[in-house]
């Protein structure tokens, strides 16, 4: 693929140039070569792109629900022309295998903007209560500000639901993986819809996301990053006392009981562990399981591993890309390190680059086994191809173990016993939890407990996110 340059912004409806003349370089995680570059976007960029936005405002609030639900379908189409361009883009950016980026990075925003269009049918604005009459109305202007593992559905996520509500919206993709935002406002540009409602400013966080979350003119402010981040982003927001809504991190914990298919549930375990080399918030990078299975799990899991040798992500049968970027892969490794030095079993991978592999950001598929359960490999979050299995003695110690984190984003149990499965679900505190590999549901909240972030997103509750509500006494 050639390379992707791009030297504008997407601004009032129109492809203007940045007020800099910085450029951002975007990396091919497999290649180490520079697939293209993106304007630095500055302070200057977010303020024209959100009085922008504010103008537009006044106009998008108030049209009719269906108007807003046809502009939406009008963009759902041009994404499914451009799924494959997507998915081609995002695997050299990320690293995501291409087949898997076909129907994740590219198929999940084509499903979030679809489902709001669907909702927008049936989704009640206002209802009786009382001698009342309560309304929901848009929060405003909102600032986005999303990450590079999930670039495209994390924008989905956000602007589907805003453009829905009846908000504007100004965009601050993350550097690292750029391009596919760019996609998106050329569809919503060709889709036709009114300028100032949508707008995209490239650059980096502590210029322009600092600028987005500190505007006057900005409601509201949605991100999705690391914890780290997201705290950043609730200090600056609050000086305005914005609406702030915050997907961070995880550390998922998967657990399996005693009666629990076993074989399926590691298989699956380290599939959800390992999806995009690891760098998923909701990966389920721990596995909890029973002492007295442990030998068993341990063959299992290295069986398993076996199967993910790192690969070009273009190539159709690979299974683990690299991951994106060298930041990251020094991140991982030294991670990986920490965890031999700290005394844990290594049954695979370990810290070194594959074999072979002297070009690209690539890291070894790690499992560890008898991991401390306090250890640093057992309580941050890695965010890459890297699985500690902790063993435990009763249910009520799983739980225990699954609970004891900062984080609450998601989870998982395993049992021969659906109703045991969803008694140990029920105790879990994470904001969504799999039940014996349940599947990824697009309409369900998706969110965390505890430092995982606050507010959901996706479906009803994701469209509720952006939306005020009013008393009208009558």
């Amino acid at each position: 693929m050639s390379r992707d340059d791009r030297d504008r912004l997407y601004i009032d409806g129109q492809w203007v140039r940045p007020n800099g003349t910085g450029t951002i370089d975007v990396i091919n995680a497999a290649t180490e070569e520079v697939m293209g570059c993106v304007p630095d976007g500055t302070a200057d960029d977010v303020d024209r792109a959100v009085q922008a936005a504010r103008r537009a405002f006044a106009g998008w609030s108030v049209t009719e629900p269906e108007e807003r639900a046809d502009a939406l379908r009008r963009i759902t189409e041009g994404l499914q022309g451009r799924m494959m361009e997507i998915a081609a883009v995002i695997a050299q950016e990320v690293g995501m295998p291409i087949n898997l980026a076909m129907l994740i990075q590219a198929g999940l925003p084509v499903m979030t903007f679809s489902s709001m269009t669907d909702l927008l049918h049936t989704f009640e604005f206002s209802e009786p209560m009382g001698t009342s009459l309560v309304v929901r109305e848009p929060v405003g202007v909102v600032g986005a500000i999303t990450p590079w593992n999930y670039p495209l559905h994390q924008v989905a996520a956000k602007v589907a639901p805003a453009l829905a509500a009846g908000c504007t919206v100004v965009v601050k993709p993350s550097e690292v993986a750029p391009l596919s935002a760019f996609i998106l406002a050329e569809v919503i540009d060709r889709a036709g819809v009114p300028a100032g409602v949508f707008n995209l400013v490239t650059g980096v966080g502590p210029i322009a996301g600092e600028a987005l979350a500190t505007h006057p003119g900005v409601d509201m402010v949605s991100f999705t990053g690391s914890t780290k981040a997201g705290r950043r982003v609730s200090e600056l927001a609050a000086a305005s006392v914005k609406r702030v809504a915050l997907e961070l991190g995880g550390k998922s914990p998967n657990v399996i009981l005693d009666d629990a298919d076993l074989a399926h549930a590691v298989r699956d375990g380290m599939a959800k562990a390992f999806i995009n080399s690891g760098q998923t918030c909701s990966a389920l990078t721990r596995m909890i399981v029973p002492r007295a299975r442990l030998a068993e799990v341990e063959h299992l899991a290295v069986e398993a591993a076996a199967g993910y040798l790192p690969g070009d992500p273009l190539a159709p049968g690979t299974r683990l890309g690299p991951v994106a970027s060298a930041a990251q892969r020094e991140r991982v490794r030294g991670y990986i390190q920490a965890g031999v030095d700290g005394g844990a079993k290594l049954l695979c991978g370990g810290p070194d680059a594959p074999d072979g592999m002297s070009q690209g950001y690539f890291v070894r598929p790690t499992v560890f086994s008898e991991v401390d359960r306090d250890s640093v490999i057992a309580q941050q979050e890695i965010f890459g191809p890297v699985l500690s299995i902790i063993a435990y003695d009763t249910e009520s110690e799983a739980v225990e173990i699954a609970n004891d984190s900062v984080y609450g984003l998601a989870a998982a149990v395993w049992s021969g016993d659906k109703e045991r499965a969803l008694a140990v679900a029920r105790q879990l505190r994470a904001g969504q939890v799999e039940i014996n590999g349940g599947s990824f549901n697009p309409v369900a909240p998706f969110g965390g407990y505890k430092q995982s972030g606050n507010g959901r997103e996706l479906g009803r509750f994701g469209l509720e996110e952006f939306l005020e509500i009013k008393s009208l006494q009558l």
